[in-house]
């Protein structure tokens, strides 16, 4: 007993010091974001500022339209989250409950694109984006994600496969069908599966660069990703304001996996290898 307890503090220790290692860029980086230019230029690594100079924020505010970036990040991550998980849901519930000829090829299928790099579809993406009228327009990024992606169709399949028949069937016989199934007993029980996808798919759009450097033009369009590189181009030379425009772009996605641990863990957890 005593060396199972001593082991199990050792294994805390050293999970904790991982921690610490994997976190200490972005405490580094958060401390940096209050140094003044001064300092920063004379001890770029050094941890606690000497003189805390909170006025980096505001100015990074003020330096770039932030607010019209970050209000364009999250009408895309809306758009993309909700067209992630509804298209995806339901191609994953067609894949794993409806039975219906050459199922398991299209799942072969769809499960062989995610071997194909993004670059190979580039091209063709962009030139049905502009043949429809969508380029430079938000809709170009937004609609995609109403097509499904295979690693979230296929994470979602696993889960359903995961639903107990007897519960399915006893539907059956109280007269529902397929839709009344999958909208009345697959996506309640599926809601951390489906936590999980949206958490992916708003860390994707959020962190999203290629997307808009490929499709945008206007700058009043940009998301942060975007709007970020373009502050680099103006304010290279000024670190402690890209410190802190940093500090402000990552602490959304921080904020939203703490929110969402408990269900996003749980997602994982019980999203199963069924076949």
């Amino acid at each position: 007993m005593k060396f199972a307890k001593t082991a199990n503090f050792w294994r805390h220790v050293i999970l904790l010091l991982l921690a610490l290692l994997f976190t200490l860029p972005l405490i580094l980086m958060v401390f940096s974001s209050l140094k003044t230019p001064e300092e920063l230029a004379r001890n770029p690594y050094g941890l606690l500022p000497e003189t805390w100079r909170w006025q980096n924020y505001p100015d990074a505010l003020t330096a770039i339209p932030f607010g019209r970036y970050l209000l364009n990040s999250l009408v895309l991550c809306t758009g993309t989250v909700l067209g992630a998980t509804l298209s995806c849901a339901l191609v994953a519930w067609s894949l794993s409950h409806v039975n219906w000829r050459g199922r398991k090829t299209a799942f072969v299928l769809i499960i062989g694109t995610m071997l194909l790099p993004w670059q190979v579809t580039m091209v063709p993406r962009f030139v049905l984006i502009r043949e429809l009228g969508l380029y430079d327009s938000l809709w170009a990024i937004i609609l995609p994600a109403f097509l499904g992606e295979a690693f979230f169709i296929f994470l979602l399949r696993q889960f359903f496969m995961t639903l107990p028949r007897e519960m399915l069937e006893a539907g059956r016989v109280d007269g529902l069908g397929e839709w009344g199934l999958f909208w009345r007993i697959g996506l309640p029980l599926s809601k951390p599966a489906l936590a999980t996808v949206a958490v992916f798919q708003f860390v994707y759009t959020w962190n999203d660069f290629s997307g808009p450097l490929l499709y945008l033009n206007d700058p009043e369009k940009f998301p942060l990703a975007y709007g970020l590189e373009r502050f680099v181009s103006a304010y290279g030379d000024q670190t402690h304001l890209l410190l802190a425009a940093s500090v402000m772009f990552t602490v959304p996605i921080i904020i939203l996996f703490f929110l969402a641990q408990k269900t996003f863990i749980q997602g994982i957890a019980t999203t199963g290898l069924k076949g």
